[in-house]
């Protein structure tokens, strides 16, 4: 997901950067409540025997859209396996949202809803191990996003010829605004097909592959998408408007552009950039991990979201972040934000995906560090360094920790985006050999392909491929404000130094130059005498690749 419109502005006051960095820290966030939780937030965000009995095997939605009258109606058909005896079962559906029946095998069944949640009874308690599928009819005026994609809702306006333009996001807010599912994201369906109803002269677009169209009567017409992969319920999306199609290739994978009408030159011109993002990207993370569904572009009425295989795009075709540089360097003018860093969620959130709203870190800061991978490929590693380290002065905060609280559907920090990125850029050079690292990160996101996971399993495995011990590490970044500060004293002419953290047995090798020579030194917690043979005239430390603090220089 982009990070808010309003951060890029920083780049211009740094003299009040202090203040628009806190202010930062709590904009980014979807849903945090700093702690006050309520029933709704608990049934929103927790795994219950109604929900983690069953397991969703597949979506079949169909949703017809009135943009005149801002409303939508349609069933969606949920094909689900007992995972043990369920009686009852929760399904998600925003309570301004109608229910117009619920049936299985043609027969209504009863419900009670709380809050957003509804939740059903069977006839008879369901068997493990049984496969059945439900039908759930529901209508209404879903809720409107005033400023989506940070606030959810659905987008109804028009474009600048007049023609009604529709779209929806829903990240943090829930899937469930717009059509009824098990809005948890610890569950996702094997496949799903998207059918979309819209009004004659429209196109309809969605995930996956569009497997077909239908006149419905001489005012609608139906468009049939299909998914054959694993999807988590905010990535799947509809987007209606007077599009054009065209198409590329980059090796097997296809690649699908959907632009309104009068903008198809200027897509054309721009999405070229997705050629060199793909042979970057498969080379330095991985190949892309949906080739089945395709790689699809589509323009969007507001600034961009990683709806899987189906990316949404409203960049303007600029270069930058809506022609703007986040990092106040020059190097984020070089490419287009919003297709490298919206198209890299689809290895890390999409395909990789956290089991709970409060590990969004594994979705965004890996994501983010992508477009520093993008730079180096493109432009070499200083370059990257570069715009990773202006982001810690403009885009980053260190006010609240990067992980939420688990349960309640509860972001962290927005620091989850740039403080993350250089997170991951630290433990690159931790590491220390390149082409371990590569390996490394093409084998996660391998190994993770098509899951769920948690911060737990992304450090046990990162733990493994490293050989390093990487839970200090990771806590003292994530679930802490303060960076690693390595501090240093003098006594007597002789140079000591530690590291200084919120966790114990904190241990981290850093770099420092010395005269421009590389010299790594491996702190602890514990005080340790530096080396007497090194001369400390021009020693620093080698901040462009590791993101800590230090007194050195008030010392020396």
């Amino acid at each position: 997901m982009p990070i808010k419109q309003t951060t890029t502005l920083m780049r211009y006051f740094f003299l009040l950067a202090t203040f628009f960095i806190t202010i930062l820290s709590s904009a980014q966030m979807l849903s945090n409540k700093q702690g006050k939780y309520t029933r709704a937030d608990t049934l929103r965000g927790s795994l219950r025997p109604e929900r983690s009995n069953y397991d969703v095997l597949k979506y079949d939605l169909f949703v017809k859209v009135n943009p005149a009258e801002k409303h939508i109606s349609g069933v969606n058909k949920i094909t689900f396996k007992a995972l043990k005896r369920l009686p009852v079962m929760q399904l998600d559906l925003f309570e301004n949202m109608q229910i117009d029946s619920i049936t299985l095998r043609g027969k209504k069944l009863k419900y009670r809803r709380e809050y957003n949640a509804v939740f059903i009874e069977f006839e008879k308690p369901i068997n493990r191990k049984r496969e059945r599928t439900l039908y759930f009819y529901y209508s209404g005026y879903p809720i409107i996003a005033n400023n989506p994609p940070w606030d959810g809702g659905f987008i109804f306006t028009k474009d600048q010829n007049g023609k009604d333009w529709v779209s929806v996001a829903v990240q943090g807010t829930g899937a469930s605004l717009w059509y009824p599912n098990k809005d948890h994201l610890s569950d996702e369906p094997e496949e799903a097909e998207i059918h979309i109803t819209t009004p004659q002269g429209l196109v309809g677009v969605s995930n996956g592959r569009l497997i077909g169209k239908e006149k419905i009567d001489n005012d609608y017409i139906q468009w049939n998408w299909k998914v054959v992969n694993p999807i988590n319920n905010y990535n799947i999306i509809l987007d209606i408007g007077d599009y054009v199609h065209f198409s590329d290739q980059y090796k097997d994978l296809d690649l699908e552009y959907y632009v309104l009408s009068y903008n198809l030159e200027k897509a054309k011109k721009s999405f070229q950039e997705v050629i060199p993002m793909m042979d970057c990207f498969y080379e330095k993370i991985g190949p892309y991990p949906f080739p089945e569904d395709s790689y699809k572009l589509v323009e969007t009425p507001f600034l961009g979201m990683e709806h899987q295989s189906a990316v949404a795009y409203g960049n303007g075709f600029n270069y930058g972040y809506m022609g703007r540089d986040l990092s106040a360097t020059g190097v984020g003018l070089n490419w287009d934000y919003i297709i490298i860093h919206e198209s890299g969620h689809e290895w890390f959130g999409n395909s990789i995906t956290a089991k709970d709203i409060a590990d969004m870190w594994i979705h965004e800061s890996f994501t983010s560090y992508t477009e520093a991978i993008y730079i180096e490929c493109r432009w070499g590693l200083e370059k990257s360094l570069t715009y990773l380290n202006g982001l810690r002065k403009t885009m980053v905060g260190n006010q609240t920790p990067i992980i939420g609280d688990y349960g309640v559907n509860a972001e962290g920090s927005g620091d989850m985006y740039f403080k993350g990125a250089n997170m991951i850029n630290t433990l690159r050079f931790m590491i220390n050999d390149d082409e371990k690292w590569w390996n490394i990160l093409n084998k996660f996101t391998s190994e993770f392909k098509h899951s769920q996971t948690d911060t737990e399993a992304v450090i046990a495995f990162f733990e493994k491929e490293t050989g390093l011990e990487l839970e200090s590490f990771f806590n003292q970044y994530l679930r802490y404000t303060q960076l690693p500060h390595l501090e240093f004293k003098n006594e007597n002419g002789n140079l000591f130094y530690r590291w200084k953290t919120d966790v114990e047995n904190f241990n981290m090798p850093v770099e420092l130059l010395a005269n421009n020579k590389e010299i790594r030194i491996e702190p602890t917690n514990s005080w340790q005498k530096l080396d007497d043979k090194l001369n400390t005239d021009n020693l620093k430390i080698n901040f462009r690749k590791f993101y800590i603090t230090s007194n050195l220089q008030d010392v020396l």
